[in-house]
C-alpha cells in the first residue's frame, strides 16, 4: 500500500505490541489446520472487526507453540480511521484473557515489524527446584536438579558473535543459512528462577531452547563448560543436547532503528522482578 493510496484521515500502517501465554496456541503463525489455534488468526479475527475490513498482521517473531511473548511486535495496513484507543481497549475487549494488545502507534509505510527489527531478545525461565510448580507450570520450565548459574553463564559466553549455529538448529528449519549472530547470552538467579536472556539479529527454529538444552548438561555438572564451544564447532545438531520445553521461553524484546520511536515494554515476565 502506496501513500497516495490512504487517505488524508487515515492512519495507514498500525505497529502493536502484543503479549500473550503461548500456551493455549498452537504458536504464532496461522496453520491450515481448522483445529490449531494461533495467536496470528485470533488477532486478526478481533482486529477485523475493529478495523470494518480484513487484517492481515506481520509479526516480529514467529513464536512455536507454547512459547509466550511480552513485547511481540506485529503491524497491519488499516484502510479506515480508528483512535489508538480502538486498537488497545476495543480490541482487547473482545480477546481473550491470554493476549493483550500493550500499545498501538501509527507509523510510515516504511516500518516493517519483521525486516526493519536489528534485534530479538528471548528470555528462557527455569524453576529450579526438587518440587514442580503448579500456579506457573505453564509459564516456566522446572528443572528438579540444582543447575550451577556460573558453569552456565561461564559456557554461554563461548556461544557470542557470528556463528554457524547448526548444531542448535531444529529439524525442519527453513531458514537460508545457519548463521546467527548472539550479541548477547547471560545465565542469572533470581530466588528459586533461573534466567537465560539471549539477544541475537535473528534465530533459527527451536535455536534457544536447544542452546538451553545444552547450558542444562553444564549446569548440572554432566559436561565441562567447554562443551558449549565444542557444540558450536560439531556443526551437528546430534552432538548437541535435547530440545528444552517451550513452557519457559519469552520474546521480551524486539529492537528498531531510533527513528521509528516505538513505545517501551518491560521484558517480564510480570512475576519476575
Amino acid at each position: 500500500m502506496t501513500d497516495s493510496q490512504l487517505s488524508h484521515d487515515t492512519p495507514g500502517r498500525i505497529a502493536l505490541g502484543i503479549e500473550y501465554d503461548g500456551s493455549c496456541f498452537n504458536g504464532w503463525q496461522a496453520q491450515k489446520s481448522p483445529t490449531a489455534v494461533t495467536v496470528q488468526e485470533t488477532l486478526e479475527k478481533v482486529l477485523s472487526e475493529v478495523a470494518d475490513h480484513q487484517v492481515s498482521l506481520v509479526c516480529a517473531g514467529r513464536t512455536d507453540a507454547g512459547v509466550h511473548a511480552t513485547a511481540q511486535v506485529v503491524h497491519f495496513d488499516s484502510l479506515n480511521f480508528r483512535l489508538d484507543r480502538a486498537w488497545t481497549r476495543g480490541a482487547n475487549s473482545m480477546l481473550p484473557s491470554t493476549i493483550a494488545i500493550r500499545w498501538s502507534k501509527g507509523m510510515s509505510n516504511e516500518f516493517h515489524a519483521r525486516f526493519s527489527a536489528t534485534a530479538r531478545k528471548y528470555r528462557y525461565v527455569i524453576y529450579n527446584k526438587p518440587v514442580k510448580p503448579a500456579i506457573l507450570s505453564n509459564l516456566v520450565t522446572h528443572h528438579f536438579r540444582k543447575l550451577d548459574v556460573d558453569l552456565m553463564h561461564q559456557a554461554a559466553q563461548q556461544l557470542l558473535g557470528k556463528n554457524d549455529f547448526t548444531s542448535f538448529r531444529g529439524a525442519g528449519c527453513q531458514a537460508n543459512t545457519p548463521i546467527r549472530n548472539i550479541i548477547s547470552l547471560s545465565v542469572t538467579r533470581q530466588r528459586d528462577f533461573v534466567i537465560i536472556e539471549v539477544e541475537a539479529n535473528a534465530f533459527l527454529l527451536h535455536m534457544v531452547r536447544n542452546i538451553v538444552g545444552v547450558l542444562f548438561e553444564i549446569g548440572e555438572g554432566i559436561k565441562p563448560p567447554d562443551w558449549a564451544g565444542e557444540v558450536l564447532a560439531y556443526q551437528d545438531r546430534k552432538l548437541a543436547g535435547v530440545t528444552a520445553l517451550p513452557d519457559g521461553l519469552y520474546l521480551v524484546n524486539v529492537s528498531y532503528p531510533k527513528e521509528f520511536d516505538l513505545p517501551y515494554s518491560e521484558p517480564g515476565p510480570a512475576f519476575l522482578v
